[in-house]
């Protein structure tokens, strides 16, 4: 590439990236957009254009690079600079008072005031940056050693993946910083994932911060990014000390350096941030995220050195937390839920009660054993609330009101048969869940439709609640097969469908037909698969009858997918009516999808695993590489495997083959195996 040419595309590189940063700020920092998706994705898509016409212009804080896309084998602990303290809680005005007695005299006649900021429900995480760029992401630990999360905190868009000169130069602050924060996660997300797994047969989280801390510890940053994680600063250090005079000016830099920073307030004394706390009380349910109180700093950072800080937290901050949203209520009924892959989940039936602004009139119980531990009988009083999960959780019995409703009481139990086809329940050794085992139970099968016709499976839009329940019972669908069977005219005739919608139905029905494979094995229910482990299997197999043939070995080679997950595929391809489904479902729908070329066969036959990290290819390229050239790659080492490809940072896998006598190589000697083919 000639000079002046590589200088114009390196001229226009930077300007999409500031143009793409710009607009990362507003949507994931300033929450206030303004380009659609769409156009925010051309602009991104335009940029990996440009950046593939000149691969060494590529940096580090491109917008593109936010997602390494190099699972990892486990995570490494780091020491932190200074230790991660906890706060010291108080639970009413009064002991919030005692804190600002405790520091006024800790203070003498110094001047005593206040930030108060709001609590977060998440994860603290600290975000190192060296000459400006993100170098290193660490969580909390037990506060003086935490787990490296680099890879995935880099794909949390709120987190600048470097630091503007200018504003660092204003603030007169380094190039070297560290900023800590909370990784959260927003209800909106979290109900998003919820949904995902639920629909994978995976269990829920039961909150946004068990979601968020999940998430972040996870091996697989490609799966972070698809977890939507947010990350709220508030505190900023150089070598361990805070680098300003008060809190909020580390707050006000924080956020001239790109940063999301808590809702706060400064307060001249502890009226100001008791007002504050009740403000934020009567608030909180219109955050688009969870908070559990307000935390009260002393503003003057020489007088928070001054005051130093206990074994456990510091004598200069306390967090004021609010009571969980709570109310008494009396258990109706319990009621069955049968889900797609036969789970009965118990459900209670409450008298209405307003909790937070939202009125609740039912809440899971999860399974049996749950129902055991809070000794519950239906009738009884008991205590709801509605806290970090959306969805509401019983807390416990009020057993003292019992003995005014003894006569009222009744003892619930599981169903012995499904409670809506009558069919045989079991529960496998192992897991506290009863499955309703009839693949054709009318419960079933309509969730089973539903997720098929869901969006992100076979999308067929329109095949909603109502009317999957108008087609199950009139006995127009059996399995979902019998979606490509319905016409035009069986659906006009149908209560609330005019001839318009049907020929609307019929239209989304026929465009599913096309969908790729990975969407039509999500699509297909098999229990803990979801998406991405849907997309591995379709790249790996090809076609659905190849999925379909594959011995538990073959399933286990692939990347991602462990022993539960490769007995619960071949499972469900070995049960005859499964089987009958499949066979019905290929009269409509194609089963094959185009596999990636194979160029070469000079690794015919030989087996291969991964470890470490790799300096020219990512772990997913390098298999790539491999099965290109006729080998295949698979998650273990076992004494069927040939090769051991070994990366920087290797781990047990590399102790396993040398104990077993297998090869090991490095990616030199890998290319070399690559290059005869």
């Amino acid at each position: 590439m000639k000079t002046a040419t590589k200088a114009s595309l390196k001229q226009q590189i930077e300007k999409l990236r500031e143009r793409i940063r710009h607009h990362e700020h507003l949507y994931y920092v300033l929450d206030a957009p303004e380009i659609s998706d769409a156009e925010f994705d051309r602009l991104m898509e335009r940029l990996k254009q440009l950046e593939a016409q000149g691969p060494d212009l590529i940096t580090p804080d491109s917008p593109t690079q936010r997602v390494g896309g190099k699972p990892r084998e486990g995570l490494v602990q780091v020491r932190h600079s200074v230790q991660m303290l906890s706060l010291d809680n108080t639970y009413s005005e009064e002991e919030l008072r005692d804190f600002d007695r405790r520091v006024r005299q800790g203070a003498g006649k110094k001047k005593v005031e206040y930030v108060a900021e709001l609590k977060l429900d998440g994860m603290s995480m600290a975000v190192h940056y060296e000459n400006r760029m993100l170098a290193k992401a660490v969580t909390r630990g037990d506060g003086r050693m935490g787990e490296d999360v680099t890879e995935n905190a880099r794909t949390i868009r709120a987190l600048p993946l470097s630091l503007a000169e200018a504003p660092l130069t204003a603030a007169r602050l380094p190039a070297d910083l560290e900023v800590r924060g909370e990784v959260i996660m927003t209800q909106k997300a979290f109900v998003r994932l919820n949904e995902e797994r639920e629909q994978a047969g995976l269990s829920r989280f039961a909150n946004p911060r068990n979601a968020a801390a999940g998430s972040i510890r996870m091996l697989e940053p490609g799966i972070v990014a698809k977890r939507h994680l947010n990350y709220v600063a508030y505190m900023l250090l150089d070598k361990g000390h805070v680098p300003l005079a008060e809190q909020i000016q580390v707050l006000e830099a924080l956020t001239t350096l790109g940063f999301k920073a808590s809702p706060h307030q400064f307060c001249s004394d502890i009226d100001e941030a008791l007002e504050f706390c009740r403000e934020w009380e009567k608030k909180r349910d219109s955050l688009p995220y969870e908070i559990d109180g307000i935390v009260i700093k002393v503003n003057s950072i020489a007088l928070q050195d001054e005051l130093g800080t206990t074994a456990k937290a510091p004598r200069w901050a306390v967090a004021y937390k609010y009571a969980a949203r709570q109310a008494v209520t009396r258990v109706l009924d319990i009621r069955v839920h049968v889900g797609r892959t036969g789970t009965l989940t118990p459900v209670a039936i409450l008298e209405p009660v307003a909790i937070g602004g939202v009125t609740v009139s039912r809440s899971t119980l999860h399974n049996e054993d749950e129902i055991r531990r809070l000794g519950l009988k239906i009738g009884d009083a008991v205590v709801v609330e509605r806290g970090g999960d959306v969805i509401p959780k019983v807390v416990r019995v009020e057993t003292s009101e019992r003995a005014k409703h003894a006569h009222k009481l009744r003892e619930f139990a599981m169903p012995k048969q499904c409670p809506v086809c009558g069919g045989k329940v079991v529960r496998e050794e192992g897991e506290v869940a009863w499955r309703c085992i009839n693949v054709n139970c009318p419960a079933r099968l309509k969730e089973s439709i539903r997720h098929f016709a869901s969006r992100k499976a076979m999308d067929i839009n329109g095949l909603g609640e109502a009317l999957v329940d108008q087609l199950v019972d009139s006995g127009l669908i059996r399995d979902v097969a019998d979606i490509y069977r319905l016409n035009e005219e069986t659906l006009a005739n149908l209560e609330r469908m005019g001839r318009k919608s049907a020929q609307n139905r019929i239209a989304e029905i026929e465009k599913s037909r096309e969908k790729p494979l990975d969407r039509l094995i999500f699509a297909l229910g098999i229990r803990f698969i979801g998406e991405r482990t849907a997309t591995l299997l379709a790249d790996h197999f090809g076609s659905l009858d190849q999925l379909e043939k594959a011995s538990l070995e073959e399933l286990e080679a692939v990347s991602e997918v462990g022993p539960k997950v490769a007995t619960s595929i071949h499972s469900f391809f070995r049960e005859p009516r499964n089987q009958q489904l499949l066979e019905d479902l290929r009269k409509y729908i194609q089963f094959e999808q185009k596999k990636r070329a194979v160029k070469g066969t000079a690794l015919a036959g030989k087996s291969f695993v991964l470890t470490g990290t790799l300096e020219k290819y990512t772990r997913e390229e390098a298999k790539d590489k491999i099965e290109q050239a006729g080998g295949h790659v698979t998650s273990s080492v076992s004494k069927k495997t040939d090769y051991v490809v070994a990366g920087a940072d290797p781990g047990s896998k590399l102790d396993k083959a040398q104990a077993l006598g297998i090869k090991v190589i490095g990616e030199k000697e890998l290319e070399e195996l690559l290059s005869k083919s």
